[in-house]
Parts: C-alpha cells; sequence; structure tokens
C-alpha cells in the first residue's frame, strides 16, 4: 500500500469517525456524568501501568535488539531486588485506588438509589418532589405513563430540567433495556418483575432513548425521544397530551401490546387505575389472577385440591398467543377474587376440565375420598366451594 494511499485512508476514516455522537463521554445529566468521570478515572488508573509497559517493550525491544553490539550482554542475571518492588508494589497501589473509587462509586450510582444531588453543589431538597415515570417495554415499542398526572405516552419522554426522576420499570414479554445514554447507565426491564432507575437532565435538549437488548424481529426500530425542558414547557406538554382523544384502559393496553415495528408517538389523556400494577402482576386481563395474589396464597400454603381445577385455556390475544404446538392447550391460573373475574373465567371457551386428582396428595392436600365426604357434609371451605361452583360454570 502506497503513501499515498495510506493517508487516503485515514483521511476518510477521519471524515466518518466526525459524525459520531460521543454522547456517553458529553452528557447532559449528573449521573451519566458521574458515570462518565468513574470510567475517565478506570481508564487513567489503568494507564499509568499500561503506558510505561508498552513504552519499557519497544526501549527494551530497541536497546537488547541483536544487531546492538554496545548493550550489556548479562546471561547469568536473575534477580532484582529493586525491580520486583516496582514490578509488585505500583500495580498493587493501582488496583487498591481502582477497587475503592469503584466500590464507593458502585454504590453511590446505586439506580435504586435515590438522589443525592441534582448537580454538583446543588443537593436535593425536601420540597422537590421527583417526577414519577412508569416505563413498559412493550414489543418493539416503550410505553411510559406518568401517575402524578394521569397521562401516558408511547416512545416519547418528556422531563423538566433539574428535577430529580424516579423510573419504575417492567416489561410485557420479554427481558428488554432501558437506556438513555445522554442521562444514565442502562437498566433492565423485565416481565413480572419491578427494576427501578434514579436520574435528572440538567441541560435542555432532545436525545434518543435506545433498547440496548436485542428482544426480536422489531428491535432496530425500538427507541424513543427524550426531551428536557424547562417547567414551563413542560406543563404545555402535559396539557397538550391531557387533551388526547386516546384514553389508555386494559382493553386499549392489551391492543398496544400486540407486536407493532416503528411506532410513531402516541399521547393518552388518561389511564385507567391501577394498570401499571397490572402490568408488573401480569394480570391485565381481569381473569388472570395476578402474581402477587398467587404468592400470597402460595405462602399462606397453598389451596390444596381445591385450587387444581381453577384454570382458565389461554385464549387472549386472539387466540393466537400461547398457542400449545404439541400437547394439551396452555392454561394459566384463574382469578378468584372477585364476581368480575369470576364471570370473565367463565367466558374462556373451550373449558378446561378438571385434572385427576387422585395423584396430588401430599403435604396440605386432602384425599380425595375427604374431599368427597366434606362436600357431601356441606363443611367445604370458602376457596374450595367457590372453585367448585366456578369449574361446573364452565363445564
Amino acid at each position: 500500500m502506497s503513501r499515498l494511499t495510506k493517508l487516503f485512508a485515514v483521511f476518510c476514516l477521519s471524515i466518518v469517525l466526525s459524525g459520531c455522537n460521543a454522547v456517553v463521554m458529553a452528557p447532559a445529566g449528573d449521573v451519566a456524568m458521574q458515570q462518565r468521570d468513574l470510567i475517565l478515572i478506570s481508564t487513567f488508573l489503568m494507564l499509568l501501568i499500561i503506558v510505561p509497559v508498552l513504552t519499557l517493550v519497544v526501549v527494551f525491544t530497541r536497546k537488547y535488539r541483536a544487531t546492538n553490539k554496545e548493550a550489556r550482554y548479562e546471561p547469568d542475571w536473575d534477580h532484582s531486588t529493586h525491580l520486583e518492588l516496582v514490578i509488585w508494589a505500583a500495580p498493587l497501589a493501582i488496583i487498591i485506588c481502582l477497587g475503592a473509587v469503584t466500590w464507593v462509586s458502585t454504590h453511590l450510582l446505586d439506580p435504586y438509589r435515590e438522589l443525592g444531588r441534582i448537580a454538583p453543589g446543588q443537593p436535593v431538597t425536601p420540597d422537590m418532589e421527583p417526577l414519577q415515570v412508569e416505563v413498559t417495554a412493550l414489543d418493539w415499542k416503550w410505553m411510559f405513563i406518568y401517575p402524578q398526572y394521569n397521562i401516558a405516552t408511547v416512545n416519547e419522554l418528556v422531563a423538566p430540567v433539574n428535577r430529580p426522576i424516579s423510573f419504575k420499570l417492567t416489561s410485557s414479554t420479554v427481558m428488554n433495556s432501558f437506556y438513555i445514554p445522554a442521562l444514565a447507565g442502562q437498566i433492565y426491564a423485565m416481565p413480572g418483575m419491578q427494576t427501578q432507575l434514579h436520574a435528572v437532565v440538567n441541560q435542555p435538549g432532545e436525545y434518543r432513548g435506545i433498547s440496548a437488548a436485542y428482544s426480536g424481529h422489531g428491535f432496530s426500530g425500538m427507541h424513543f425521544k427524550f426531551r428536557g425542558v424547562d417547567d414551563a414547557a413542560f406543563e404545555q406538554w402535559v396539557t397538550k397530551v391531557r387533551q388526547a382523544p386516546d384514553t389508555l384502559d386494559r382493553a386499549r393496553y392489551l391492543e398496544l401490546e400486540k407486536r407493532s415495528e416503528n411506532v410513531a408517538p402516541m399521547h393518552f389523556a388518561s389511564v385507567e387505575r391501577g394498570l401499571y400494577t397490572a402490568i408488573v402482576n401480569m394480570c391485565v386481563e381481569r381473569d388472570k389472577m395476578c402474581m402477587s395474589e398467587m404468592m400470597a396464597i402460595d405462602a399462606r400454603g397453598g389451596l390444596g385440591l381445591a385450587g387444581i381445577g381453577n384454570m382458565a385455556p389461554a385464549l387472549y390475544g386472539g387466540g393466537e398467543r400461547n398457542r400449545a404446538v404439541f400437547g394439551p392447550q396452555k392454561t394459566y391460573v384463574a382469578a378468584i377474587c372477585t364476581v368480575d373475574e369470576a364471570i370473565a373465567m367463565t367466558a374462556k371457551l373451550p373449558a378446561i376440565g378438571a385434572p385427576n386428582a387422585a395423584p396430588f396428595i401430599g403435604a396440605g392436600l386432602r384425599q380425595p375420598s375427604m374431599l368427597q365426604a366434606a362436600g357431601a357434609t356441606g363443611w367445604l371451605t370458602g376457596h374450595e366451594h367457590f372453585n367448585q361452583t366456578a369449574h361446573a360454570a364452565i363445564l
């Protein structure tokens, strides 16, 4: 390769790299700035060893090359106390410093930890109410609920500058990663679970939010705009969203949950109460038992034989989702709390027959003969009576 060709390649590479936006190294939020500082400090501490070692490699290679007849040749040399001290003491000191910095920063930048400051020298005061945002990762879009303002958006996030932001995150299907490089580090959103992230934006502007974990065919279009605005502009934006014709209830969410790609920003003037809690507990459909309810029942020892007939077919999503490829139709545990949930459960068709209760014996489970005797004598528990009634209604 000629010298001219090499210079041309370097020139082309510089043109390409000039279009890169190093937002991680020039963030707009205090949390991201502290993370950037941690990267710089860690890199500097490691370079204290890397640079001298690489430099000495070049020096020793040149000095002790075969053609250098003036270099000292000492074939019997095998030890130097001073060299051993340098080799072991310097890296040890750097590792101690790096470990201390990392340990402190890891605790200070814990995403679950509430912010202690909004900027250097500006602590969070008691009168600063954090902006609460409930984030749901859908296929393939992001949904944001503002519970303090009873509004919601899709693929658009707006927050006032210099105001702490408290994110709560979950997912509707698969694990995803919520990441706004200019604001803070990434945090995972997982179905049936809730994670948290605290951050603040200090500079007005428009920034990019992305999904940092591959989640399927529409992953490349799963990004959104994040805007930092002043308080007046934020209030104007809230007013604009409240004028939207659409509202976000459970039925609308189930439509929104369906897979779609490259979704344009959407606004919802109001949000049904308790929707985000239902999303986290995977019971947006009213006939599904919430995970919190199921765990509470399990903590009390379960429902025994009365619970094995409390199942409904997984036909939500138009009957396509959760369809079994082999074997019987997939089922889930139906809700048992309210009349509305019971009616919704009994409306599921086709009905699921009760499994054979004979194998279900053990701690906390009554023998089938005892259950039949209990029904004959009328001393079934409330849960047992409900499940037998609901099962009869399905069949």
